[in-house]
């Protein structure tokens, strides 16, 4: 197995020795029994594990890999845990999660829809393992709120770490719906005990992404407001340091604009809300091992790290303290973050979720039908392809069966769908649930709303900010051309059931050309039914009207049950059922293919 990554070929204990990261000894002791003067404890932190238990890809059905050689999940996290404690000493250790525990995988899939532990009463595998690691608290994210507030709650009563989220409140009140801090005691032996105040936040998005989950029963505060009000009274208990473990980015933009409270508001924190000592935060997706923010009231640096998704990486945290007049003060403070790649898989962690792992591996290998020829994903950002025509077949005859009988039943239905994973196909011949699993990624579920002509022309503009701007001429590398000003791919909408071309050779906002239905011009006021998944209709991605626009359907399927439900009725994918090119890019009127 390849080891590249922070540090080539060493464990992670090897890695914190080589960075000039040993235990430090004890200095400035009193006499004889007395207490130490100087100490430094250890924060380790994860995030964004998105339930990867294990080192495992259920939509390839082997190890996970990629071209850096990383490799994920908490039994991997756990190695290095060890490694780090045995370094520094369990008794001044401590252990932090920022948030996105429970949606990702089909694991945590299979054990919030398929089998979920609020009927089967089963402890949910990302639990078992936490419980066993020694978690000391954990964030909540805003994926733990996807499968409802019911399903939450029992997760979180199968905890035994704290799980915070400060600012997430009892709608209408001020009043955290959810434990907003915890306080840990270092009983570190010939020292004063060292007294921890953690705060956890979670992200304000919440209340879009997750709004059929939400709404009327919890409401997320901003972020920097939460920790100006909780930081002081965390102070007041007597801490000797606080840290925040919060599930927002560093950026201080938004997906969602200026609709709501800042989703990626650490930096804004971490600079004016004083009292703050370290910062673990999550959300992005990146490995920042170490960041620091001058506190604008205090003067004082507080550091950050983030690290990667998937326990990919672990951000380690050493603060050294100092005895100021009998209390603990901050004396200096550092982080980095150890690539899970310089350990094996712990296995005590393996065995505690190996059965559960097992019953989704069988589950996902379930055949739903045959594929006359492979389809694949891999130029779905640049292509009209086949494979993301069936995803809006699917949702088109859904979405017509359900409003028969309307008034909104004489309208064209149309669908919109995104390419979630370039590296998604459905074989010739058998395809999976995997299979299925691997193109829809998402836990979303189907809606539809009626939009105008005239909408759809301004959806589709903004959805075309995707591009970059290319001349016409310019060699054919449809590759770089995509993720203009960062864009992911799942915010690059496209549309079935209308024609249109992309003219990327046209600044933003002018590039939806031949907009049309049945070969006439899509007039500004014509309206159509438009099928939608639940998370771009509540808002995530920012694309206009779609949010206000009324609602027609909306029963809560979830579009990937909808999609193996239609293939297992069929029996059959075969392209030349759905297949339409509806859209293309061109270059001044020019096709790009």
């Amino acid at each position: 197995m390849s080891r590249r990554g922070f540090l080539t070929g060493i464990s992670a204990a090897g890695a914190l020795a080589a960075a000039g990261w040993v235990a430090q000894p004890e200095s400035a002791s009193a006499s004889a029994g007395g207490i130490g003067k100087s100490v430094t404890i250890t924060i380790v932190g994860s995030s964004d594990m998105h339930s990867h238990a294990l080192n495992w890809d259920y939509y390839k059905d082997a190890e996970y890999s990629d071209k850096a050689g990383n490799v994920v999940g908490l039994a991997r996290v756990s190695s290095v845990v060890k490694q780090i404690r045995a370094d520094r000493g369990a008794d001044r250790t401590m252990l932090f999660d920022a948030g996105d525990t429970l949606q990702g995988t089909p694991l945590g899939f299979y054990f919030a829809s398929v089998e979920p532990i609020t009927r089967t009463g089963a402890i949910h595998p990302m639990a078992a393992q936490m419980n066993a690691m020694g978690y000391d608290a954990v964030a909540l994210g805003n994926h733990e709120f996807n499968y409802g507030l019911d399903f939450l709650d029992t997760w979180i009563s199968q905890m035994d770490a704290p799980v915070l989220g400060a600012n997430a409140v009892r709608a209408g009140t001020t009043v955290p719906a959810y434990r907003p801090y915890t306080i840990k005691t270092l009983n570190v032996k010939g020292h004063k005990p060292i007294r921890v105040g953690i705060l956890g936040l979670t992200n304000p998005g919440i209340v879009i992404w997750d709004k059929a989950n939400v709404s009327g029963e919890v409401e997320v505060l901003g972020i920097v407001e939460t920790a100006k009000r909780w930081v002081p009274i965390i102070r007041d208990q007597g801490v000797d340091v606080v840290v925040v473990s919060v599930h927002s980015g560093d950026s201080g933009l938004s997906s969602y604009g200026d609709d709501l409270p800042n989703e990626n508001a650490t930096a804004m924190m971490a600079e004016q809300v004083p009292g703050i000592d370290a910062v673990l935060f999550g959300h992005a997706h990146k490995d920042i091992p170490e960041r620091f923010v001058t506190n604008v009231v205090t003067g004082q640096d507080v550091v950050m790290s983030e690290p990667s998704c998937w326990g990919q990486r672990v951000s380690v945290f050493d603060l050294e303290l100092q005895q100021v007049k009998g209390r603990w003060t901050v004396a200096s403070k550092r982080a980095m973050s150890v690539n899970a790649n310089t350990v094996e898989d712990d296995p005590e962690l393996v065995a505690l979720v190996k059965a559960q792992h097992d019953t989704v591996v069988e589950y996902v290998n379930t055949p739903v039908a045959t594929s006359t020829e492979e389809l694949s994903a891999a130029e779905a950002c640049w292509k009209d392809t086949a494979i993301l025509d069936y995803v809006n077949r699917v949702q088109v005859d859904t979405v017509a069966a359900a409003i028969a009988g309307t008034p909104e039943a004489s309208l064209p239905v149309l669908s919109i769908a995104a390419p979630f994973n370039r590296a998604a196909t459905f074989p010739a011949g058998q395809v999976t649930l995997r299979d299925v699993a691997g193109l829809y990624i998402y836990d979303n579920t189907l809606m539809a709303s009626v939009l105008t002509g005239a909408q759809i022309k301004d959806y589709l503009e903004y959805s075309a900010r995707y591009f970059q701007q290319v001349a016409p001429g310019t060699p054919v590398d449809p590759a770089s051309w995509t993720n203009a000003d960062n864009i992911p791919d799942y915010n690059y909408d496209q549309f079935s059931g209308v024609t249109y071309d992309v003219d990327i050779s046209q600044p933003q906002g002018s590039r939806i050309v031949n907009l049309a239905w049945e070969g006439a011009p899509v007039a500004p006021d014509q309206r159509f039914v438009v099928a939608v998944n639940n998370y771009r209709q509540s808002g995530g991605g920012g694309f206009p009207h779609i949010t206000d626009a009324p609602v027609v359907y909306n029963a809560q399927v979830a579009i990937r049950d909808a999609i193996v439900s239609y293939a297992t009725a069929a029996g059959t994918i075969d392209p030349a059922d759905f297949h339409v090119e509806n859209w293309r890019l061109v270059r001044g009127g020019a096709p790009v293919f």
